[in-house]
């Protein structure tokens, strides 16, 4: 890639920046509103993000051309940490101790929705600032890049290859609309439809308008920030746990079956969907298997105990959600275990939800099983279908490398934080939370601590963890070969 291909995407990348500055806005309007201490910090960043963003489109204004495919995974990385870094700012002028490697980490955890947290005291956090979590979960969870391709078209460049870069599945090449900007409308329709009906459901069952906006942003998007050091058992509400389970799930379920149930104005479509439907099935049978475990073994007193936090928190977590209502960092290392597994195949494709996601597991399950059947009957011939598409040996093979690449990452990540000091629980389950962007672990970083404990080498590791997670690991991976460097 040559210096005016590079300079081509850093122009594109300077009108974004325009944009993202008036998005900055919104959090200092709101720190005017509630006349709390943050308004500096968020004028400074937002005039800081517009001067830099103006003249770095001057000076590479005739560089502007049509972006290539290969483009697109550059501006993708670039895009996100760049964005990060822009966040980051307001906590890192707001806090006078805070080092600028707690800034980006609570930056990028909350655009990847990791939600993870580095800040104590979040019931006294000036407003403003847990505005600006909520609304980085709430941007990141459907994917800046996806309002990037609606706006694009009509800053003159072209945005097929950032939505083919950004969004989750097996099918790059699958589109719900003709045009890649009218299906990123339409995403976006649908999400801030579901996002304003979780924050009036919330507001329904107690929570004060701030507190249902915020927590609206964070539990559609996956992201599990929240504006109190307890999460949600600060509430201590069974209404509101079970708007946050409903919308989680809802959050983790292939956007198609939103536009298809909308569209017949019915649920049948989530059962007929394959994908959701095995998803449900694998979920709800784990909340329920490890609710009796945990009941019988006498961890919880009653059965209703049992399945009320059991529940919660596999939705929670095993959706990438990021929530807890209970400290599940004392629950059996068997329960836990299998929360943390489901993190990383339970999410659909086509949602805000990490891991390998659940097309990806079944197609890998479904081709091991014609494998075995072939050793027996070497002539059968036998297609493999989800969600009714037949499935290509072009994708299987892209399947079995992504799900390799993944685990192998999940193992090289461990033993990395292994190496710098962490034990291998806390290892583990860091690497697993970041990579599936569901947030707590184990350990030292379970739901009644946060990842402040962490030293910096192991913060700035997790963010790196967090961002192959969200961009799905080959967005990332593409950049350090040397073929893509080349004219």
């Amino acid at each position: 890639m040559n210096r005016s291909k590079i300079l081509s995407v850093i122009h594109v990348l300077s009108k974004l920046g325009f944009l993202y500055a008036m998005v900055l806005l919104i959090p200092t309007l709101v720190s005017y509103a509630y006349m709390d201490d943050a308004l500096a910090a968020f004028s400074q960043t937002a005039a800081a993000t517009l001067l830099g963003s103006g003249l770095v489109w001057l000076a590479t204004r005739r560089f502007q051309r049509e972006l290539r495919p290969r483009d697109g995974f550059t501006l993708v990385f670039l895009l996100w940490v760049g964005f990060a870094s822009i966040s980051a700012m307001p906590f890192y002028l707001y806090f006078p101790h805070m080092s600028y490697t707690d800034a980006f980490f609570e930056a990028m955890s909350g655009l990847t929705t990791t939600g993870a947290t580095v800040i104590s005291s979040l019931d006294t956090l000036a407003p403003s600032l847990n505005f600006w979590r909520h609304m980085m979960n709430w941007l990141g969870g459907m994917g800046i890049i996806v309002l990037a391709v609606a706006i694009l078209p009509m800053l003159g460049v072209g945005g097929t290859q950032l939505f083919k870069a950004e969004i989750p599945g097996i099918d790059k090449d699958s589109k719900m609309a003709p045009r890649i900007s009218q299906t990123a409308k339409q995403l976006w329709l649908v999400y801030l439809f579901f996002t304003v009906l979780t924050c009036i459901a919330l507001k329904i069952c107690g929570m004060s308008w701030f507190d249902a906006i915020c927590h609206g942003m964070s539990t559609f998007s996956l992201g599990g920030f929240s504006t109190h050091d307890d999460s949600i058992g600060y509430f201590q509400s069974k209404a509101v746990e079970g708007v946050i389970m409903v919308a989680t799930v809802l959050g983790g379920l292939n956007f198609t079956c939103h536009f298809a149930a909308l569209r017949e104005r019915s649920v049948r479509a989530y059962w007929r969907h394959e994908e959701a439907r095995i998803m449900l099935v694998v979920l709800f049978g784990s909340i329920m298997a490890c609710s009796l475990y945990m009941w019988m073994t006498g961890f919880y007193a009653t059965w209703q105990e049992s399945f009320r936090y059991v529940g919660f928190n596999f939705i929670s977590v095993g959706l990438a959600g990021g929530f807890a209502n209970t400290d599940f960092n004392t629950w059996p290392l068997l329960i836990s275990l299998w929360m943390f597994f489901l993190s990383n195949i339970l999410a659909n494709t086509g949602s805000m939800g990490g891991g390998i996601k659940m097309a990806r597991a079944i197609a890998l399950a479904k081709f091991s099983l014609r494998e075995a059947l072939l050793l027996l009957h070497p002539n059968a011939v036998r297609t493999v279908k989800v969600n009714k598409n037949t499935i290509g040996e072009h994708i299987a093979m892209s399947v079995m490398a992504f799900i390799f690449v993944y685990f192998m990452t999940v193992v090289t990540f461990s033993f990395v934080f292994m190496a710098t000091g962490m034990d291998f629980i806390s290892a583990f389950t860091a690497t697993v939370a970041c990579i599936t962007n569901a947030g707590p672990g184990l350990g030292l970083v379970g739901p009644a601590h946060n990842y402040a404990e962490l030293n910096a080498l192991q913060k700035w590791l997790c963010t790196v963890v967090m961002l192959l997670g969200r961009l799905e690991i080959f967005t990332v991976f593409v950049l350090l070969t040397p073929a893509y460097w080349k004219k």
